[in-house]
């Protein structure tokens, strides 16, 4: 079958008709107004012969005047991946000459080089795709344009958008002319621009009647003609959205904040790492007497702070309490909805008890107790925080006689929250409270840049031995040095898995930290135990520091150098200026520098359940495998426990529902931008709040760790592929203690996200690197390659 009536292409036949006819006959068969057609199919590209005379043949049928051709390829128009613009149409094609030149050039694009650099972006298979064409015949409208079903700029799913102009509508689509813009949402308009009050009434009908037929928010080609009749080009679903929240039936809206970027997250988490991590997070805040639900949007965590900002007691504080771990693009989105009338303080405030507020009061009183004891002696607090983490280790092997998977599947389930969070958690809040808290004490004395210093070099930080350990073993691979530098990272990391990699040491160093990993808190993600490939990315890295004083140790001793002589002459000053400010203040400070550093180890005590919990539940995977209920034991990270427990104990075949989340994985993945805060309707909080005035070149941030730098950009997307230079500068969305080994070769630290005692800007001021966070579009903004200088007291990149 090579050439179709339009009104005959069907969603089932995409791989025949390509994406753009499937959405045009599914209009035709809901009654649409789309101008009359058919479709060379893919089938006929496949042979690559343009079959003449059945194309002739249809041409005549629809009167032999002008047409538009158009592309419609297999992976075009689809959910995940619009191709918008990707692939060629010509328009006003006369005569059968010009058609059968135009259905090539189509055919054409679909190699052209950005049709390719977009499917390798969404790692679409190049070889699994093929070009049908679309003709029609041609509408010579008086304006046209495209209606977005939801506002594509805000995210919100209640107003919709159109953008217009006179004559064709490719002067929209392609940026090539000044459009009018206008925001349907729901007010009566006057007559402005090109389009009158009832062409926006009727574009508002027709996208709520494609929405509800289609069943998402639809990006739509229209155009009028001099009839003032309006014809449909294209419906499809607009691939940039954030999911939504889930619905909740209340009438006034929620507010959600986005957690995982505390712990430098911003890629999906796996279904089952979200079954976890949600009941973990929710009992974490619970300890800490703050109740918050965690909500999957996207995969990725957010928390429902709804509550707590139309409480009168919490909203006074809720600000504040976001600047260590949340940082200042989540203060500043939480002042603007703290501002909206529809987050007024209400009668009932939280949904709290008597239990709450005694739970509240229980949990301030050991607070105070234990963050008291450990600034009191800092040195006892610490023996018995690595004591408690060393039982959790013990504890949290697996017992030998688990055999079936109902056993591993009953450990699993049975795994306590640890009895001696205590000792571990409240030296941790001493430490970030006492590193926190002299910013305000010495305001007038010393400015954030010369307390950042002050608490650089920290020793007892876990993350930091992890990197210097790493470091190490670099310098001692010896005649090796040139195999780990020229064999690719995946390789390497196969033959030491294999068995068949020189001994430099890797197998001691995965005995120690072999349970961490990037996004390690997602229980579905690999450990480096499993795929040690950023490590090998990372040790090529430090391989290439070939100057001593840019060694990681020795950047350390400095900065812990630079740090002791420069709280000494601050503590001079401050009491000279301030006596009693600076004595509390230079009590702080040196209490910092004994606890500040036990931040990462909390994180890291609470792996080892983690990893024992997915070894337990890759081998249930592997006994599914082998009974032909998933098609690879991995499949099991995409499932609940109460799906595990479904097809352990009964058998249910759960391999449609892995299909079907592996997909949203995959796309979700592929997304770079994620908000800070959404509200219920879909709305990005951060898209409506005031522009920040146009720069000069210079990008603003946050100020984390003092020093300015020069030097070449490195914008890095994955850790584990990453190729860092000595003296790049690092520009990532975020980081977590995964990405630190990549610290110890770069110049400084740029992120898009993240807090001033964050894991990134804590790990830099460690190292004495600066550090600017909270840069937006930092990874979309700057490019390799680029000079910039990286300020982190003024908190600037300027881009030469």
């Amino acid at each position: 079958m090579h050439v179709i009536a339009l009104s005959e292409a069907t969603t089932q036949m995409l791989d025949l008709v390509g994406g753009k006819a499937a959405g045009l006959g599914e209009l035709i068969r809901r009654g649409e107004r789309v101008p009359e057609g058919f479709c060379v199919t893919t089938e006929a590209h496949r042979l690559g012969v343009i079959p003449t005379a059945e194309v002739v043949a249809a041409y005549e049928r629809l009167g032999a005047g002008p047409v538009a051709v158009r592309s419609s390829a297999t992976a075009e128009d689809l959910p995940d991946a619009s191709f918008a613009g990707q692939q060629d149409s010509v328009l006003n094609v006369t005569g059968t000459a010009e058609l059968i030149a135009a259905i090539e050039t189509c055919w054409d694009s679909l190699h052209s080089d950005r049709a390719t650099a977009y499917r390798d972006a969404r790692q679409i298979d190049h070889q699994t795709v093929r070009m049908a064409v679309v003709v029609q015949r041609m509408i010579t409208p008086t304006v046209a344009g495209v209606l977005f079903t939801a506002n594509p700029l805000t995210g919100r799913r209640d107003e919709m958008a159109v953008d217009a102009a006179a004559g064709l509508g490719t002067t929209v689509v392609d940026g090539a002319a000044t459009v009018d813009h206008y925001v349907l949402d729901g007010v009566p308009r006057d007559d402005t621009g090109c389009l009158t009050s009832v062409h926006l009434a009727e574009l508002r009908a027709t996208g709520e009647r494609l929405q509800a037929h289609f069943g998402s928010p639809q990006d739509v080609e229209w155009a009028i003609d001099a009839d003032d009749v309006l014809w449909l080009l294209q419906s499809r679903p607009i691939t940039s959205l954030f999911p939504l929240p889930p619905r909740t039936g209340e009438p006034l809206p929620r507010v959600y904040l986005e957690f995982g970027h505390v712990q430098g997250m911003l890629q999906p988490v796996t279904p089952m790492g979200m079954s976890t991590l949600r009941t973990q997070i929710a009992a974490m805040l619970a300890a800490l007497g703050v109740r918050v639900d965690i909500v999957d949007i996207g995969g990725r965590l957010y928390g429902d702070l709804s509550d707590l900002a139309r409480d009168r007691s919490s909203r006074k504080r809720l600000v504040k309490l976001l600047a260590v771990d949340f940082g200042p693009r989540a203060q500043a989105v939480m002042q603007h909805v703290l501002a909206d009338p529809r987050f007024a303080p209400t009668s009932g405030g939280a949904r709290r008890g008597g239990a709450q507020g005694a739970a509240s009061l229980r949990t301030a009183g050991r607070a105070v107790v234990g963050i008291l004891r450990a600034l009191a002696r800092p040195e006892a607090a610490r023996t018995r925080m690595f004591e408690a983490i060393e039982q959790m280790r013990v504890r949290s092997a697996a017992p030998a006689d688990l055999r079936t998977a109902a056993d591993r599947l009953r450990f699993v389930q049975a795994q306590d929250p640890d009895d001696s969070a205590d000792a571990i958690m409240w030296p941790i809040v001493a430490g970030m409270l006492a590193a926190a808290l002299p910013t305000a004490l010495l305001k007038g004395v010393a400015g954030p840049d010369e307390i950042h210093t002050v608490l650089g070099g920290m020793p007892h930080n876990v993350t930091i031995e992890m990197d210097l350990a790493l470091w190490r073993l670099a310098q001692g691979v010896g005649d090796h040095r040139q195999l780990l530098l020229d064999t690719p990272p995946a390789e390497l990391a196969a033959r030491h898995l294999r068995g068949t990699l020189p001994d430099i040491g890797m197998t001691t160093f995965l005995d120690v930290y072999g349970h961490r990993g990037v996004a390690e808190v997602d229980l579905g993600v690999p450990r480096w135990a499993e795929d040690p490939t950023p490590v090998f990315a990372a040790l090529a890295n430090y391989l290439r520091v070939t100057d001593p004083r840019q060694g990681p140790d020795q950047r350390f001793q400095r900065a812990a150098a630079t740090a002791e002589a420069s709280l000494t002459a601050l503590v001079a000053r401050a009491r000279r200026r301030r006596p009693v400010r600076g004595r509390i203040a230079g009590f702080l400070l040196r209490r910092a520098r004994s606890l500040a550093g036990l931040r990462e180890a909390g994180k890291f005590a609470g792996l080892y359940p983690l990893r024992e919990t997915r070894r337990q539940l890759l081998l249930i995977g592997a006994d599914l495998h082998g009974s032909g209920l998933l098609d690879q034991p991995d499949d099991i990270m995409f499932l609940t426990l109460d799906e595990v427990h479904a097809a352990v104990h009964q058998g249910v075949d759960p391999r449609g529902t892995v299909t079907a989340r592996r997909a949203v994985h995959r796309r979700e993945l592929r997304r770079r931008t994620v908000p800070v805060a959404l509200l219920s309707d879909g709305t990005d909080v951060e898209t409506v709040l005031p522009a920040r005035p146009a720069g000069d070149g210079t990008l603003a941030g946050v100020g984390a760790s003092a020093g300015r730098v020069t030097g070449p950009a490195r914008v890095v997307h994955d850790p584990g592929t990453a190729h860092i230079e000595p003296g790049d500068v690092l520009i990532a969305a975020t980081t977590d203690p995964g990405w630190t080994p990549l610290f110890l070769t770069a110049a400084a630290l740029v992120t898009e996200t993240g807090a001033i005692m964050a894991h990134g800007p804590t790990v830099a001021r460690e190292y004495g690197i600066p550090a600017v966070i909270c840069v937006p579009d930092a990874t979309r903004t700057i490019s390799t390659g680029q000079l910039v200088t990286v300020d982190g007291g003024a908190g600037t990149i300027t881009v030469h």
